[in-house]
């Protein structure tokens, strides 16, 4: 089992060399549908949004700057030979970008690691942020949020050869990795103490440390460990079930209430139209598992 681990690290680590410009260690390999394959979204004509101190800079510059990740497969994800981006969230991003009127081809992603999110939505960095972001009270005292528009729950990524662990009761004294500023790795700390908890900016490292033995089990919410899987499934699985439920938001400044109602409209009708089912299944469906209901959208009050 070592050795076909190896063998995965050593074909990762040729990713990782084309990738170098980014100064990723690690990235796995890009998996997931050709461009052509991927939905087109109309862009609204003749939409305005005046109330929008956002929208109106974006209109301005002819298109969305947003927040993604990077390193997760099926969710967000570049390609280190062109630099393009892709995965659900990607989608949803485009999706929203073409019903507020802005060519969701014009797009400008930006790679924002987990800890950073709040602060590149405060200081203008970017304009609206689409990865795997869970919404809660806390964020909401920062940020604002259009959704949900997915509902993960929080899982544990294992080697095939662990059978030690089945969910996390089973992390006493076990090393557990995650994401540095991520709702799963606060849960671990808060819930279960007696882990050997470790992070790092991105999960794609501790997927590296899970397959050299350096850990013995990833966490962070169950849509994002199933790329992962998908990708090795010789190597690695999910162990047991989801132990949370992480409503993935989009964020957004949080003063404007104006584009967080624009968006929450968008991803109504994009769920009514079929948009979403069909960005899930050529994207996070890749993984195997069905499309499910979305989730109904939370119009939270102004505060």
């Amino acid at each position: 089992m070592m050795r076909k681990s190896l063998q995965l690290l050593a074909a990762l680590a040729v990713t990782a060399l084309a990738a170098t410009a980014c100064g990723k260690e690690g990235s796995p390999p890009t998996k997931g549908p050709s461009g052509d394959e991927l939905p087109q979204y109309a862009v609204a004509q003749g939409f305005s949004l005046p109330g929008s101190r956002t929208w109106k800079k974006a209109r301005q510059r002819g298109h969305f700057v947003v927040g993604a990740k990077e390193d997760q497969p099926y969710l967000g994800e570049k390609n280190p030979a062109n630099g393009v981006y892709s995965g659900f969230d990607i989608e949803i991003a485009k999706m929203v970008s073409a019903s507020l009127g802005l060519d969701p081809k014009k797009i400008t992603f930006k790679t924002i690691a987990s800890a950073n999110r709040e602060t590149a939505l405060q200081n203008g960095q970017i304009d609206y942020y689409v990865g795997t972001y869970t919404i809660n009270d806390n964020r909401k005292k920062l940020v604002g949020f259009a959704g949900p528009y997915y509902m993960a729950g929080q899982s544990l990524l294992v080697r095939t050869d662990e059978d030690g662990i089945k969910g996390p009761d089973d992390l006493d004294g076990k090393r557990v990795c995650s994401a540095a500023g991520s709702t799963p790795y606060q849960r671990i700390q808060a819930d279960h103490p007696k882990a050997d908890l470790v992070a790092y900016d991105t999960y794609s490292i501790c997927v590296d440390n899970l397959l050299t033995y350096q850990v013995s089990a990833v966490t962070t919410d169950d849509a994002i460990l199933l790329g992962f899987a998908a990708k090795a499934p010789d190597e690695m699985k999910l162990a047991g079930k989801p132990f949370s439920e992480e409503p993935y938001g989009i964020g957004l400044p949080k003063s404007d209430h104006a584009l967080r109602s624009a968006m929450n409209d968008a991803l109504e009708a994009r769920q009514k139209n079929g948009d979403w089912k069909r960005a899930y299944e050529v994207t996070l469906g890749l993984s195997g598992e069905s499309a499910p209901k979305p989730p109904a959208i939370d119009r939270y009050p102004a505060n």
